[in-house]
């Protein structure tokens, strides 16, 4: 059994160095994954053969489309994302600025869903990328509407390392915005996640609790201080009428 999940654990650390590489030779995974040639020959073979990798014409190993199948079954599976994308794509064309659909997975947020700006210069995030809670509107609005409990032991046990320049390191002044988001509903991020942008992100409820978050994000430019209210109000509307067709039942935090 322990082999087992050792082969389990080495696959999907070889399946994951394409996350940031398009396509790798077999030197390259072995040089980066550590492991010798004739393993990662032996595992790649494997993935090979069930369709998770596949090579291109110049040789070199990619991602293979069992990957996109599988993507799409889950997206489609995703009720929220179904929901949500018309009304991304209103908010998208009434501000002109991406709009992102997050949920939480443990103690990370995960980019489900976004709909991008039609501006030449832009803010660019990548569906299935993850960010820590407390860095980020959207992210950030996930761990304000977190119970009380769990939300105090997750800052308690987390190390505010800086994504960003903006990013909250003092875990006394990451509390205070989280006790305002509450109160008001929404939170303001800058330069958290990335230098020169901003967003503003409002919860989505079901019938649960929180599901998720939506927030408008681009160039901090774009988002001075006298556009922030417009910003607001319009993404906390988009927020509410998604909540409302997933049969939202708490209008308010948890805890």
């Amino acid at each position: 059994m322990q082999n087992k999940n050792k082969t389990v654990t080495k696959t999907k650390e070889i399946l994951e160095l394409f996350v940031e590489h398009e396509s790798l030779s077999l030197q390259e995974i072995s040089n980066i994954s550590g492991l010798s040639k004739t393993t990662a020959h032996r595992m790649i073979g494997s993935l090979e053969e069930v369709g998770l990798l596949t090579r291109n014409s110049a040789g070199k190993y990619q991602l293979g489309l069992m990957f996109l199948q599988y993507g799409q079954f889950v997206k489609e599976r995703l009720d929220i994302r179904q929901i949500a994308l018309p009304i991304m794509k209103e908010l998208r064309d009434d501000v002109n600025e991406a709009v992102n659909l997050v949920i939480r997975e443990g103690n990370e947020a995960i980019y489900i869903e976004k709909v991008d700006t039609n501006q030449p210069v832009r803010v660019y995030t990548q569906i299935g990328r993850r960010a820590p809670l407390y860095a980020g509107a959207c992210p950030r609005i996930l761990l304000s509407y977190m119970p009380v409990e769990e939300r105090l032991k997750y800052i308690e046990e987390t190390a505010l390392v800086p994504c960003a320049d903006g990013t909250f390191t003092d875990k006394n002044k990451l509390l205070k915005t989280i006790e305002q988001s509450v109160k008001l509903g929404y939170t303001v991020s800058h330069s958290e996640l990335r230098n020169f942008s901003s967003a503003v992100a409002a919860p989505i409820f079901n019938h649960d609790g929180v599901a998720a978050s939506l927030s408008l994000s681009g160039l901090h430019t774009s988002f001075h201080e006298a556009r922030i209210p417009e910003l607001v109000d319009k993404t906390i509307n988009a927020a509410n009428r998604i909540s409302n067709q997933l049969g939202r039942v708490k209008q308010g935090p948890i805890g």
